[in-house]
């Protein structure tokens, strides 16, 4: 996982509606790069609606807000208009980007461990360094946290 301070690694992932995103373009503002598993299960739905619940907050702290997950620009497309979500779900099938911020690892569930993308968030601030991490996110508390953090930049 990467830590405070370190510059963040840049990208280019295409987000739902397959338009190219680059990190680079949002130099200058804070950015929040979640990384959650899957496209419309429960966790990771309550984590992107109470995004979009406190979509207001984000855009008057005038951050930039990107999901990633290993699902395909088609997924994603289909999980952001069911869910009325604002920002950008950008699709990391390779898992190149997931692995270079450290949210790709092992996992236990019902005793058993395998290798997945782990919940977790990077707020970049505006000059493109690593501000905060939460390595492990409670979906219900995310958003309050990453707007608190945002508010310090």
């Amino acid at each position: 996982m990467l830590e405070p301070g370190q510059p963040a690694p840049t990208f280019t992932l295409p987000d739902q509606d397959g338009q190219q995103t680059q990190l680079e373009a949002f130099r200058g503002q804070p950015v929040v790069v979640y990384f959650y598993p899957k496209d419309d299960t429960p966790g990771c739905t309550t984590q992107a609606c109470a995004i979009r619940d406190q979509w207001s907050e984000f855009e008057a702290a005038g951050a930039a807000v990107f999901g990633i997950s290993p699902d395909d620009v088609d997924s994603h497309a289909r999980f952001a208009g069911k869910h009325d979500l604002p920002h950008r779900l950008l699709a990391d099938p390779d898992r190149e980007v997931i692995e270079a911020y450290g949210a790709w690892g092992t996992k236990k569930m019902y005793g058993r461990e395998f290798e997945a993308v782990i919940r977790s968030t990077v707020l970049i601030g505006p000059d493109g360094e690593v501000a905060a991490v939460w390595p492990k996110v409670k979906p219900k508390e995310h958003a309050d946290q990453v707007l608190e953090a945002i508010a310090t930049l």
